[in-house]
This record gives structure tokens, sequence and C-alpha cells, in this order.
């Protein structure tokens, strides 16, 4: 596909909606950064008391090998997240190197660090639509069902992590947690089995333009398509690994701390991460800024006992890791990528199914 060529074709959206720097001079994602920063030094400065030198000295003493571990196994998953979503869309007929969907993968997630609204999810499938003939109502629905598998991850290794964890019973803080993971498994087998079922009835009987049903048609085709009885197992399996790494990156920065008053063993920084990876959902601010820290800090605290010094500690040092570093690798791979200007993907693509 030539370079630069229109999404606008296929659900409408254009080069100016996702453009990173027109996003990053309006006021509104300049607030969405700057609000949640001033309100967590106010919140954990004035109102909590939190000791910034203490958290300084911690983070300075911190085992440097440790930390790079961490890191180190927090960027693996990307390119499992990459062989992932590439399978995803090989099963709506598509195929596209592991190597491409990690890279426009990673450049997504550094738009959902810069901009608030998840943003970085619609630039993923507007990359993929300027470098190639996919279907961008289509790859919204592996992107949509690549969601779904995570929001259903993160809610079972959630409770299996949280159940380890206090063996003797959910502390009274936890236990909303708790219950709000078994209702978003409910709940999502609920809407895919709804949408599986009746999604095209229920359509067919409101007054929508044909061009709105064909972009469901497409949509619903990515999200169901995607995944088959052959395809399941090892989706999961990838699902399970690529969430692994986000507990264990929590663990290694916990032990690269050796904070004299933590004990979180690894099923407890399983649970912590999780809530913080679940937080970033809220759509909000920037990658959560503000929402996550709270909640983790929070659970660290209450359910953990962890003192609060040194859970702001934990909770910063975590998201220099999995949101700062994005930030600064994601720019550098922003300048030099040829996929942000439509130069094209590395493998030849399969034809498209019928619609």
């Amino acid at each position: 596909m030539p370079a630069g060529s229109p999404a606008a074709g296929d659900g409408e959206v254009t080069t100016d909606q996702v453009s990173l720097g027109r996003r990053l001079r309006q006021p509104r994602t300049i607030l969405s950064i700057a609000l949640p920063i001033i309100l967590l030094v106010l919140i954990f400065r004035v109102a909590l008391n939190v000791d910034f030198g203490e958290l300084a000295g911690s983070v300075a003493r911190a085992d440097k090998l440790l930390l790079l571990a961490g890191f180190l196994v927090f960027y693996a998953g990307f390119p499992l997240r990459g062989v992932r979503w590439a399978m995803l869309l090989r099963g709506t007929g598509f195929r596209v190197a592991p190597k491409d969907a990690t890279e426009i993968l990673f450049l997504s997630w550094l738009v959902n660090c810069l901009v608030p609204a998840k943003l970085g999810d619609v630039y993923r499938a507007y990359l993929l639509k300027i470098n190639s003939t996919v279907s961008l109502s289509r790859t919204f629905g592996t992107v949509f069902i690549e969601r779904i598998l995570d929001l259903f991850a993160i809610a079972i290794l959630g409770l299996a992590a949280g159940f380890w964890s206090f063996r003797t019973g959910f502390p009274p803080e936890i236990q909303f947690v708790a219950a709000l993971g078994v209702g978003v498994v409910v709940l999502l087998a609920a809407m895919l089995l709804t949408m599986r079922s009746f999604g095209r009835r229920i359509l067919d009987r409101l007054p929508l333009p044909a061009r709105v049903i064909e972009l469901y048609d497409k949509f619903e085709q990515g999200v169901f398509g995607a995944v088959g009885a052959r395809s399941l197992p090892p989706l999961v399996v990838l699902t399970v690994l690529i969430w692994a790494t986000e507990g264990m990156r929590l663990w290694l920065v916990v032990q690269a701390l050796g904070l004299p008053d933590v004990s979180l063993g690894i099923s407890g920084a399983f649970f912590v991460a999780l809530i913080g990876s679940l937080l970033t959902a809220v759509p909000l601010s920037p990658a959560g800024l503000g929402i996550v820290e709270l909640g983790v800090v929070g659970v660290l605290v209450a359910a953990y006992g962890v003192p609060l010094t040194e859970a702001t500690t934990i909770a910063v040092l975590d998201r220099v890791i999995s949101v700062f570093s994005i930030i600064v690798i994601g720019s550098m791979l922003y300048v030099v990528s040829g996929k942000r200007r439509g130069e094209g993907l590395s493998l030849p693509e399969a034809p498209a199914p019928a619609a």
C-alpha cells in the first residue's frame, strides 16, 4: 500500500485525528498529564506526609542489576504481545510479521502513555491500516478481543494470586476488589455471548444506515474470526506469559529496593501489579497516571501493611520502568519508524476473507 494512504475510507479515522503532535499540543492533553502529577505530589507530600528524601535515597540505593532484570523482563512482554496480535490478525485472514506487529503495538503504547482516552488503540489500528490493506473495522475487532483476553487474564490471575497471597481469607479492604474480578469475568462472558448470538439481530431492528451495519460486520469478523479452537490454547499461553512479565517486574523492583519493612512475596507482587494494570484502563489520564499510583499504594498499605513512604517508592520506581521508559524508548522509535509514515509491512498480506 502506498505510504500515507488515508484510512478515512473505513471507519473514518483521519491523520489529524490520530496525530500525536497535534494531540500533545491540545490543552486537554496537557491538563491530563499535569493535573495528576500535581495532585499526586500534593496528596503524598502534604496530605500523607510522604518523605520524598527517604524515597529518593531508597531509589539511589536500589540494586541496579535487579532493576535491569525487571526492565528486561517487562520488555520481554512486547515481542509476546506482538506474536499474539499477529496470531489474532492471521485468524481474520491477514498475515503480519510479529516484528511489524510488535513495532506498531509499541508505538501505540507510547501514545497511551502520552495522551488520555486510550487513543493508542485507535492509533494502532490506524498504523496497520496505512501500512496495509487491512480493514480498519476488522482490525479494531482484533484489538477488542485482545483487550478481552487481557481482562480475563487480569481477573483470573489476579484472583488466583490474591487467594494464594491471602490464604486465610481476603482482608475487608480487598474483598471488593475480589468481587469486582468475579464481576468482570461474568460481564465479559455475557457480553461476548450476547454479541455473538444477538448482535447482528439487534442492529437489524434499529434504523441504522447500511454503512454502519457493514462496519459492524467487519468488526464482528475481527472479534470472532481472530480466535478459533486451534488458536485459543497458544493465545491463552501467550496471554499468561505476558501478564507474568508484569508481576515479575514489580517483584524484581521490590527485591531491588531491599526495603527492610517490606515482605511482599511473588503472589503478592502479581496481585498488586495486576490491580495496577487494571487501573490503567481508566481513560481519564495517560496510562492511568495518578489513578494507578494511588491504587497500588493503597493496596500495598491496606492489604500488605507496607509503610506509606516505602509503598510510594515501590509504585514510583515501578512506573518509571512501565511508563517513563516507554516514553523515552518509544519516542526514539517514533522518530525512526517507517510505520508512522505508511512505508509498509515486511511480509505480503494474505487475502481477506469474504465479508
